[in-house]
C-alpha cells in the first residue's frame, strides 16, 4: 500500500455497523412507540420468511483488556449470573407480548464482555428461556464469542447441544509483550486446545479474531500469529483494526502511552503483511477486515452476494428484524434503531417496571433507507448502484465529484450509474463509504468521534 494514499485518507471514519452512525442518530424525533411500531412492521414483513435475529450482550469479566471498546463490568463475583438471566428473559417476554406470533429465530449470537464467563447452567437456562417463548426457524444459526481462557469443553458441548454450531475466538496476538500490554494473557496452547475441542464436537464454523495495532506489535508478531493461526485452520478470521478511542472508553483503554501504538504506514504494514500471509493459506477477502476459507459459509455468502452487515458485524444473510436483549444492546426493525441503557442498574430497575429498557434510538427517514442501501452494498460487496429510480438521491452527483480523487488514485471506478471498488481501494471502503454518509456531511464533529479509517 502506497504510503501517499494512506497520509492522505488515513483520517477518522465510522466503522458502518449501522447507517446513520450512532453519535448521528435524531434522538429528539425518536419514541418507543415509534419503535414499537416499526418492530410490529419488520416482524409481519420477516418472522414468515427469514425469521429474526437476537443479540444478546453478557457484559462480565473477570478482568480488564486494555484494548477492548466494549460495555463491560469487571467482577468475579459470578452470583450475578442468575439475577442478570432472569433480567434478559424478562425483557424477551416484553418483546414476545408486543409481538402478534411466535418468533421464528434464524440467529442468536452472545457476545459480550465474557459469555463464557457465564456457567453452562446459567447458559442453558438462558438459551431453554428464550427458545419456550419461540421456535427455531429453518436453517438456523447459533453462535457465541467464547474466552479461550475460560472456555471448557462442558460450555462448548452443551451450547452445540442447544443448536450452537459457531464460535470465534479472541485471540489478538500471541506475543507476550503485546499481551501484558492489554492485560490478555493468553498462550497458544488454551486457543489451540479450544479450537480442537470445538472441531471435535462438531462445529461447522470455528472463527479466531486477530487484531492489528495493538501496543508494542511489530512485523514479527503478525507474522507469528497468523502462522500459529494458520497452524489450527479457523474457518474464517476477523483480522481488524485496534481502535484506540480513550477518549469514549475512559481508563480501559488508557492502559499503555500513545506512543506505543504503531500508526499510519507502519501500521497499516501490520496489515498488508498478514493478509498476504493469509492469501497464501488460501484464506479469502470478504468484506472489510474479514476472511474465510471457500468451505465456511461466509465466503459462499460474499460470493453470492447475500453477505449483510449489522451491529453484529458481518452476517452469512440478511435478517431484516434483529432485536438486541441486555446493556447496551442495539436492536434495528431497518425502519428505526433502539439502544438500550448502558447502566446495568437502570436495566434492571426499567424492566421491574415492565418497561422496555431503551435509552435513545432513531427512525430513518426515506433518504436514510436509500444511503443505508448504498453504504451496506459497499461495505459487503464492494460496489453500488443507482439504476433503479428508488435508489437514487438528489446528492449523487456531488457524491460522485467528492469521490473523482480517488477515482484518480484507482480507489474506484465509476460508471453511469455504479461505483466499483478496485482491489487497490478495499482497504479505503470506509473512506469511500463516507462520501455517501449526508448525516456526517450535513453536521461535522466538533469533538472526537470515531478511530482511523486505515
Amino acid at each position: 500500500m502506497e504510503i501517499s494514499l494512506i497520509q492522505k485518507y488515513n483520517v477518522p471514519g465510522p466503522r458502518y455497523t449501522s447507517y446513520p452512525s450512532v453519535p448521528y442518530w435524531d434522538e429528539l424525533e425518536f419514541t418507543n412507540e415509534i419503535w414499537i411500531q416499526t418492530l410490529k412492521k419488520s416482524f409481519l414483513e420477516s418472522n414468515n420468511k427469514e425469521g429474526i435475529s437476537l443479540y444478546i450482550h453478557l457484559p462480565f469479566c473477570e478482568s480488564l483488556c486494555t484494548f477492548c471498546g466494549c460495555n463491560k463490568r469487571i467482577t468475579k463475583n459470578h452470583e450475578v449470573e442468575n439475577p442478570y438471566i432472569a433480567a434478559i428473559l424478562k425483557e424477551w417476554m416484553l418483546y414476545c407480548k408486543i409481538l402478534d406470533e411466535k418468533p421464528k429465530i434464524k440467529e442468536i449470537h452472545l457476545g459480550g464482555g465474557t459469555p463464557t464467563f457465564f456457567s453452562i447452567k446459567s447458559l442453558e437456562n438462558l438459551i431453554n428461556g428464550i427458545l419456550s417463548y419461540a421456535e427455531k426457524a429453518e436453517g438456523y444459526e447459533f453462535s457465541f464469542e467464547g474466552h479461550p481462557n475460560n472456555t471448557t469443553f462442558g460450555h462448548l458441548q452443551k451450547l452445540y447441544d442447544l443448536g450452537f454450531r459457531r464460535v470465534s475466538f479472541g485471540v489478538q496476538d500471541y506475543s507476550e509483550k503485546v499481551q501484558k500490554a492489554i492485560n490478555r494473557i493468553q498462550p497458544f496452547h488454551n486457543v489451540a486446545k479450544v479450537t480442537f475441542w470445538a472441531r471435535q464436537i462438531g462445529y461447522t464454523s470455528i472463527g479466531h479474531d486477530i487484531i492489528f495495532g495493538l501496543p508494542f506489535q511489530e512485523v514479527e508478531n503478525i507474522v507469528d500469529t497468523i502462522e500459529k493461526t494458520n497452524s489450527l485452520q479457523p474457518d474464517r478470521l476477523a483480522f481488524y483494526s485496534y481502535a484506540h478511542v480513550p477518549w469514549i472508553k475512559g481508563n480501559g483503554q488508557r492502559g499503555f502511552h500513545d506512543e506505543d501504538i504503531p500508526k499510519d504506514d507502519t501500521k497499516r504494514k501490520l496489515y498488508e503483511v498478514g493478509k498476504e500471509l493469509l492469501f497464501e493459506n488460501d484464506y479469502y477477502e470478504i468484506g472489510m477486515d474479514h476472511f474465510a476459507l471457500k468451505s465456511d459459509s461466509l465466503y459462499h455468502s460474499f460470493d453470492t452476494k447475500k453477505l449483510h452487515r449489522n451491529f453484529m458485524g458481518y452476517s452469512s444473510s440478511k435478517i431484516q428484524l434483529m432485536i438486541g436483549l441486555g446493556v447496551s444492546s442495539i436492536s434495528d426493525s431497518w425502519y428505526s434503531f433502539a439502544q438500550n441503557v448502558k447502566n446495568l442498574e437502570d436495566y434492571y430497575q426499567l424492566l421491574e417496571w415492565d418497561k422496555l429498557p431503551i435509552s435513545k434510538g432513531h427512525h430513518l427517514s426515506n433518504e436514510d433507507l436509500i444511503i443505508r442501501k448504498h453504504i451496506l452494498n459497499l461495505m459487503c460487496h464492494f460496489e453500488t448502484s443507482w439504476k433503479n429510480p428508488m435508489d437514487y438521491v438528489s446528492e449523487i452527483p456531488e457524491i460522485l465529484t467528492q469521490l473523482e480523487e480517488m477515482e484518480k488514485d484507482s480507489l474506484l471506478v465509476i460508471t453511469e450509474n455504479k461505483i466499483i471498488v478496485t482491489e487497490k481501494g478495499k482497504p479505503y471502503v470506509r473512506n469511500i463509504c463516507m462520501a455517501f454518509d449526508l448525516r456526517l456531511k450535513r453536521k461535522t464533529p466538533e469533538t472526537a468521534l470515531f478511530s482511523m479509517t486505515i
